[in-house]
């Protein structure tokens, strides 16, 4: 586990051109969608019009004092509660873009009661960049985070030690926070997996002191800006597709049955050659495939069917091979009866499917969950009906561990067992990070309860003592 940001040897003078997407998480006015517009403003990415609106709103709400400065916050608090208020509430995406990569941004809120969103924002992330106030150090809101982005895999987590130079640039108020951080990372597990790593800079989302070049005022500190560290880290599908392998949910059944759109008609595509044309479109959300690939059909409630990839179609073009995250359409060499919600997956790689759902929850709603409870989970594209059998506990922030619980409430991390409806392809989510993570539904109003990461079990499926 790294606590210092320090680029890899070999990366670099081989930086990565990816698609990056990251998130910042932190307690409430630690300074995070001032760093983010910090971000955006010194890489360049702020239109000359936004940025005139802004400072004219900065002017009239007397921010920057005699400097004359602008409140950067405004780049992304764009709701009127927010600016009215001083607060992010909702997740904000921004996309800007260096001459290294592209990115896509999500600014979280850092009140407890908007947790959820900040699990909803770093659940696609390839990295999250937490913030702490140098003055405060870590409080129970950066715990909480921290165990999220460990319990999400996510691959890169950057603590920025923010509003360093309301502490006059002190090495010790940082070293202090930087030994604290290393110490929660150790009992959450946090660099243990071989993927994922902990980084520490200190800066100023203010004045911009190590957010995008190297600040004088912080000689002590000898490692990169924030920006060099996210133009250089692997995204996390390159860090694991070599160790996934492949799967497909499908979205979509493809079959034109001789007739094509106008467009592709006019585009030159034989209406002959479609005729007998059956493909299935969807995401890879593991992995890569070739032509000649074997590969199993998983339907719940039969058995896997195995197969051979015959085609791969992308844009009006034909592959040779697939990886993920790439949207494409799959002909395989049987027509087997194939609908949305089944996963095609590399042949030999799965276990038998299972109505037993051994999960840990980030619960996001105000309705506490119960033993007994009907609820839907949605697993890649297939929703089922589901039963609460028990809460198994809940984890004690303080100490990491896991406490005795009969009911999950808003904002809890805890451990539950459901039964489903239907058998389901469920993958461990310490291996399976796409596969091993589902969604919570009430099923009354359709909201999403609480985001799920499977857990390995003991397979118990003969207790039958709860019914759907």
């Amino acid at each position: 586990m790294t606590t210092e940001a320090v680029l890899p040897a070999d990366l670099e003078t081989a930086l990565p051109t990816t698609l990056f997407r990251f998130a910042t998480a932190g307690s409430v006015d630690d300074g995070k969608s001032t760093l983010v517009g910090r971000l955006l403003h010194d890489s360049k990415a702020i239109l000359a019009d936004t940025l005139d609106a802004v400072a004219r709103t900065s002017a009239d709400r007397g921010f920057g004092g005699e400097k004359g400065g602008i409140d950067l916050a405004l780049l992304t608090d764009g709701l009127r509660a927010e600016r009215e208020q001083g607060i992010t509430i909702d997740v904000a995406y921004r996309y800007f873009a260096t001459d290294q990569r592209s990115f896509i941004l999500a600014d979280c809120p850092g009140h407890v009661q908007y947790t959820k969103n900040t699990v909803t924002g770093a659940s696609t992330a390839d990295a999250v960049v937490v913030l702490i106030d140098a003055r405060k150090g870590v409080l129970e809101q950066t715990r909480r985070h921290l165990s999220v982005l460990q319990l999400l895999r996510v691959a890169h987590v950057i603590v920025a030690v923010n509003k360093i130079d309301l502490v006059d640039f002190s090495e010790s108020v940082f070293r202090d926070i930087e030994a604290d951080v290393q110490q929660v990372g150790r009992e959450l597990g946090l660099g243990s997996d071989g993927i994922s790593d902990l980084l520490v800079i200190p800066v100023s989302a203010l004045d911009g002191d190590n957010v995008v070049e190297r600040s004088e005022r912080t000689p002590w500190y000898t490692g990169p800006a924030l920006l060099e560290v996210l133009e250089t880290l692997p995204a996390a599908d390159e860090l694991e597709s070599h160790l996934e392998s492949f799967r497909f949910p499908v979205q979509l059944v493809v079959r034109p049955q001789g007739a094509l759109a106008p467009d592709a008609v006019a585009a030159g595509l034989d209406v002959e050659a479609y005729r007998d044309y059956r493909a299935y479109a969807g995401q890879i959300t593991e992995g890569s495939v070739k032509v000649g690939d074997q590969v199993s059909v998983l339907t719940p409630g039969q058995s896997p069917r195995t197969t051979t990839v015959v085609g791969i179609d992308f844009a009006g073009k034909s592959l040779e091979e697939a990886a993920a995250p790439q949207s494409v359409a799959i002909r395989l060499a049987d027509e087997f009866d194939v609908a949305r919600g089944d996963t095609i997956a590399a042949a030999g790689t799965v276990r038998e499917a299972s109505a037993d759902l051994y999960a840990a929850l980030c619960w996001l709603s105000p309705k506490p969950l119960r033993e007994g409870q009907k609820v839907l989970v949605k697993h890649g594209t297939r929703t089922v009906q589901a039963l609460v059998r028990n809460v198994s506990g809940k984890l004690d922030l303080a100490t990491f561990k896991l406490e005795g619980a009969s009911s999950l409430e808003l904002n809890d991390i805890g451990h539950a067992q459901l039964r489903l409806a239907a058998p389901l392809p469920l993958e461990n989510y310490l291996h399976h990070r796409r596969t091993g993570a589902f969604l919570v539904i009430d099923p009354l109003d359709g909201n999403t309860l609480a985001a799920g990461l499977v857990k390995d079990h003991p397979g118990d499926h003969e207790d039958e003592r709860y019914s759907i």
